[in-house]
């Protein structure tokens, strides 16, 4: 049998380790109250002092400008329009140059793309009131398939970009590497700016009756 001292001592133990769960229920209790009480009055200033990525900023995003670009269709005979929303742009250089990003960058509705992958835009630049020079790294040249069947829907396929949505633009010249090149590949040549071609973009297709 347990002596009187020792029941003594199993009492203190036994209150103890209740005081020490208490303890711990009750601080787990704060712990939940202090996170609680903290995300609701982060997500009340969040509320009445919206952060710059809320509703408010989007006011101040630029606006966008719907433009028509130029694809091959499948057998590369015609240019086929495709609707694109890119960045409006204040001058025309910049708004030229998000134009030819947006070509480069392919179609998005399943239509042949006129540039290679890897070709990249080093720059715009006005010339000559209504020419537009447009500079391409050596990577077009390097990546293009060639042939000038490909040749000519690159060219005209930049060429109508530019000039059907930008009529300040007659004309565009095509530089590499900052110079005049004499072709891409060999078949159809640089050294003179290029003019709207309007018999390669496809012609509508007629709607059927009934």
């Amino acid at each position: 049998m347990a002596t009187k001292k020792q029941r003594r001592t199993d009492e203190v133990k036994h209150k103890k380790t209740r005081k020490n769960r208490r303890f711990l229920l009750l601080s787990a209790i704060i712990a939940v109250l202090v996170v609680f009480l903290a995300i609701f009055f982060i997500t009340l200033f969040d509320y009445i002092y919206p952060p710059a990525t809320g509703k408010y900023s989007a006011a101040k995003k630029r606006d966008k400008l719907e433009v028509t670009l130029f694809f091959s269709d499948a057998n590369e005979r015609f240019l086929i329009p495709e609707k694109r929303f890119i960045p409006k742009e204040n001058g025309p250089e910049e708004l030229a140059q998000e134009m030819v990003k947006a070509l480069l960058s392919g179609s998005k509705t399943g239509l042949v793309n006129t540039f290679p992958e890897n070709a990249e835009l080093e720059g715009v630049k006005m010339a000559g009131g209504d020419t537009l020079l447009v500079n391409f790294s050596e990577s077009l040249v390097a990546n293009h398939p060639g042939g000038s069947t490909a040749e000519m829907a690159t060219i005209y396929s930049l060429t109508n970009t530019l000039t059907v949505n930008m009529p300040a633009i007659k004309k565009v010249k095509i530089l590499i590497g900052g110079k005049e090149r004499e072709s891409l590949k060999g078949h159809i040549g640089l050294k003179n700016p290029f003019t709207i071609n309007r018999e390669l973009i496809a012609p509508p297709v007629p709607q059927k009756e009934g």
